[in-house]
């Protein structure tokens, strides 16, 4: 009997870690079906790129995909003191500079990481719009 439940012991063990690589291994193929002209993924991406280059050079809230997160960014950039500035972009990388009174720093970003992008409206601006 003690043997019976060894041996599911292992086959949970090799699941476990089957699933885990399917997570990567589903990363891996989304990734490469975001540069295959014709799917969903390749025109999210186009759509996503757009947006970006439209925000060069202003304030932004930048969104990560579920196990993209980097820290500095969301925890200066996005937050009421610190602000994310996009700096410079091209077809695989964002470069995104964290302002904020802790910090100045400049980040490289992969544009596969980025589940959304939004511009920040400050009080003044919104006040001075008719």
């Amino acid at each position: 009997m003690e043997y019976v439940g060894l041996v599911l012991g292992i086959f949970g063990l090799a699941a476990f870690c089957e699933l885990a690589s399917m997570k990567t291994r589903i990363k891996a193929l989304e990734s490469q079906m975001s540069k295959t002209e014709g799917t969903d993924f390749y025109e999210a991406r186009k759509n996503l790129l757009a947006a970006v280059k439209s925000y060069i050079g202003e304030k932004v809230i930048i969104d990560f995909k579920e196990d993209c997160a980097d820290v500095d960014v969301i925890m200066y950039g996005n937050s009421k003191n610190g602000s994310n500035i996009i700096k410079d972009v091209d077809e695989d990388w964002i470069l995104v500079c964290i302002d904020c009174a802790k910090m100045h720093k400049n980040k490289l970003i992969r544009l596969e990481s980025v589940l959304r992008i939004s511009g920040t409206e400050t009080k003044e601006s919104k006040s001075e719009t008719p």
